[in-house]
């Protein structure tokens, strides 16, 4: 009994030394990516395994309006009103619901996936990515958040970014794209190794058009961002 107590208490301590290691580590990052370019983890990934990517930084400002709004709309439209955790979707989610096809996932929450932890589903991963992305939504603007996750995007096999991604598949600079070839990058995003931005199946076609009527038809989709 005593040696069961002994391991358990080594254990807790573990867990506890572990905890506020990720703890500070999350607190410096967020500090850091508040005012230098960040890197994904799947960009760490691959510079450990030897495989190269790329990556253009740009700013906000740099990036067609409409591509911000076609990744907002594709992704979540709630995105300017949620303080990062889309608490309805979550909840249809957990109580056996179909819900949306983003899985309830907010763009904070997938920038605090990106950024701080592994790609995948399990229910840890989720338990640590929603009060991560609580903090995120506190402590970020809604122009640093949709800026940092349009810079660390995966949209393609080493392609990061959207102005990675559109010269990429469209030879122009994230600032000159249309609004379809906006909405075919962010219908792109849930599965951008097997969905070609350039050369789109007749489902992806089909939801871009979808992402273009609604971009059309709600302006307060974007009115969280600078004009």
């Amino acid at each position: 009994m005593a040696r069961r107590r002994s391991l358990f208490r080594v254990l807790a301590r573990g867990v506890l030394f572990a905890g506020l290691a990720l703890a500070l580590t999350f607190t410096g990052l967020v500090a850091l990516y508040a005012v230098a370019p960040p890197v994904s983890t799947l960009m760490l990934a691959r510079t450990i395994l030897g495989k190269s990517y790329v990556r253009v930084y740009v700013h906000l400002s740099e990036v067609a309006p409409v591509a911000a709004a076609s990744v907002i709309a594709s992704e979540d439209a709630t995105f300017c009103r949620n303080h990062g955790v889309d608490w309805g979707a979550l909840r249809e989610v957990l109580g056996g619901a179909e819900g949306p096809t983003r899985g309830a996932s907010t763009i904070t929450m997938q920038t605090a996936k990106n950024l701080f932890l592994w790609p995948g589903r399990s229910v840890i991963r989720k338990g640590i990515e929603i009060p991560m992305a609580l903090v995120l939504g506190q402590v970020w603007s809604k122009a640093h958040t949709i800026e940092i996750y349009l810079n660390i995007a995966e949209w393609g096999d080493g392609i990061f970014g959207v102005e990675a991604a559109a010269q990429h598949y469209f030879h122009k600079r994230a600032s000159r794209l249309d609004a379809r070839e906006a909405a075919l990058l962010a219908t792109a995003l849930p599965n951008p190794i097997k969905r070609d931005a350039a050369h789109p199946s007749s489902f992806q076609r089909r939801h871009a058009a979808e992402v273009m009527a609604r971009v059309q038809d709600n302006a307060e989709l974007t009115n969280c961002l600078p004009r």
